[in-house]
């Protein structure tokens, strides 16, 4: 059989090398690709059987007709979710599409409880005034997580890491998701209703995946319901927060402090270097003028474990959809296809829910 051609698009360097040192396994024909998959530039997936993209890739109904119409069968996500793929078009166009369930859950909840320190102890203003040489501790009083109700929003393989490692703090975790975690109840974290886990949380961490129930889960009427202070963290999908409400929430002192690594609108910000230019994204700079919100760029998921899990999960997804046995723990597809394989849902959003 010969290799099969898979175009990778949204690559970097540390995508190169990860990808290709995994490949040793697989013998694909990798075609690396820097820009980002979209409707103009999906025609270089021309000549390719299979193409092998990231959270930023634009996979919508257009785009996937035009995959299908140059030859491509199999979309390879190098991620877990996958809200960026119209699944209901993939199944009418033939493509089966794969994803990386679980990489490495641990690195993006350590993300977060890094963020969290970050800011709860102003970690990044005690440094530069150390570098300045202002020993001063004005203005960089934290506080103690131990005793601390903590709120996590999804228990999946993600929000679990991240429960246990608070629970190792001392904190009090409380949580929300619509499927319990049997061994997490049993380690002492609390299922509540999602408004009870706003209203009785001092941090809230955001570990669910976007769908159309979950999108600007955090708006105006939720962040009024939280604590007067309280810490907001999100390190699953940028489009689980409202922004401009958030902006709002901060402004009011309602939220008082803020740690991102995902933006709604990432995708004309994040992998690439902006430092010379100015952000055309009037939202986001305002983000950057508070003195209490951390930032990261999409990087909680960035662990040499990670890429690695990704590169060799992502490839052989397609080396066994070539053996006709794909996964089905790693393959994604429409919501509304029934027991006869038959989808009767017109095409023009991505459908599909997905656990992180």
């Amino acid at each position: 059989m010969d290799a099969m051609k898979v175009a990778v698009f949204s690559t970097k360097s540390y995508d190169r090398e990860f990808l290709s040192r995994a490949n040793v396994s697989w013998g694909h024909d990798l075609t690396f690709f820097e820009a980002r998959l979209k409707e103009s530039t999906a025609s270089l997936a021309a000549g390719f059987g299979a193409v092998c993209v990231f959270v930023n890739d634009v996979l919508d109904a257009p785009v996937i007709k035009k995959l299908a119409a140059l030859g491509v069968r199999m979309v390879s996500l190098r991620c877990a979710g996958f809200n960026n793929v119209d699944l209901c078009q993939a199944y009418h166009s033939g493509l089966r599409v794969g994803r990386v369930p679980a990489y490495s859950p641990h690195g993006v909840a350590e993300h977060a409880v890094a963020l969290m320190m970050a800011l709860n102890r102003r970690l990044v203003r005690a440094s530069n005034r150390v570098r300045e040489g202002n020993f001063s501790l004005e203005g960089l009083e934290g506080f103690e997580i131990f005793g601390k109700t903590i709120g996590v929003l999804g228990t999946g393989k993600i929000g679990e890491c991240f429960a246990r490692i608070l629970l190792g703090f001392g904190a009090r975790v409380i949580a929300f998701d619509p499927y319990e975690n049997p061994g997490l109840k049993a380690a002492g974290v609390e299922y509540l209703p999602l408004p009870e886990v706003i209203a009785k949380s001092d941090i809230i961490s955001l570990h669910l995946p976007l769908t159309p129930d979950t999108r600007h889960l955090i708006d105006a009427r939720a962040i009024e319901q939280m604590k007067k202070g309280v810490m907001l963290i999100n390190t699953s999908r940028g489009a689980l927060v409202d922004t401009s409400a958030v902006i709002e929430g901060l402004k009011s002192g309602r939220i008082g402090a803020l740690a991102l690594d995902v933006y709604e609108e990432e995708g004309d910000l994040f992998f690439q270097d902006l430092s010379n230019s100015a952000i055309q994204d009037d939202v986001f700079a305002r983000l950057l003028t508070f003195p209490n919100v951390l930032i990261t760029g999409h990087q909680a998921f960035f662990t040499d474990t990670a890429l690695l899990n990704i590169a060799e999960t992502a490839l052989g997804n397609i080396a066994a959809f070539e053996k006709g046995s794909l996964d089905p723990k790693n393959e994604v597809s429409c919501d509304h296809i029934d027991k006869q394989r038959n989808c009767g849902r017109p095409c023009g959003r991505p459908a599909g829910s997905s656990r992180s």
